[in-house]
């Protein structure tokens, strides 16, 4: 993927975003974090339907471990990204230590999407196909291979909407470009998420107890 969209954006499309290799790895990272956590969860439950069935447990503990798994994942990814870092003499700027906490919204915000996703595909299988196609779509939506400032003003702000956006141009800019985030944005994207993660939440609560039933 990263090779793909290297080639792509920096010999037809003609990106001058610097660093971009390291900028291209850190959203493709960040964003498959975030998918294969939220398409775990997904399937957390119905994937274990017998146990479910016949032992009691708090069901939460499934979709959470999804996501717990996944980010272990992302830590190995990251490797790469330190590789790469090394191979292009790259040094850090001294605001990255803010990365690990960027890294920690986006598990909550991953874990507030995957608590009512896991609960709802039990009762609606259709949520499955639904999620991969939104899942599709952010991924073109997210600044991932491209910066939010090609974007007209209009268009820029309906896509900050999404707090993946928010989260992974934050983390460019304070891994790769000594950019501090934006007060009114972080806050935005810590409302947001910690708003999702509660609502989530509750519907994962109210769809549980009968699960067992649905299964």
């Amino acid at each position: 993927m990263l090779s793909v969209l290297y080639i792509i954006f920096t010999n037809v499309m003609k990106s001058e975003i610097p660093y971009y290799a390291l900028y291209l790895l850190l959203g493709i990272v960040m964003w498959n974090a975030f998918s294969r956590a939220t398409t775990m969860g997904l399937y957390s439950i119905l994937g274990r339907g017998g146990l479910v069935t016949k032992i009691y447990f708090p069901r939460e503990i499934l979709p959470l471990s999804a996501c717990i798994t996944s980010f272990i994942m992302m830590m190995f990814e990251l490797s790469v990204f330190v590789a790469f870092v090394i191979a292009l003499n790259f040094i850090p700027p001294t605001s990255i230590i803010l990365l690990p906490f960027l890294f920690l919204l986006e598990f909550v915000l991953a874990i507030g999407l995957s608590l009512p996703l896991a609960v709802l595909n039990v009762y609606y299988r259709d949520v499955q196909y639904m999620w991969s196609v939104l899942l599709y779509a952010g991924f073109f939506i997210t600044p991932i291979f491209y910066r939010l400032e090609i974007f007209p003003e209009n268009i820029r702000q309906f896509l900050y909407i999404n707090p993946m956006a928010q989260i992974i141009e934050m983390a460019h800019n304070v891994a790769l470009y000594d950019i501090l985030p934006n007060p009114s944005s972080l806050a935005y994207t810590i409302v947001v998420t910690f708003a999702i993660f509660t609502l989530g939440y509750f519907v994962f609560r109210y769809f549980e107890f009968r699960v067992a039933e649905a299964l």
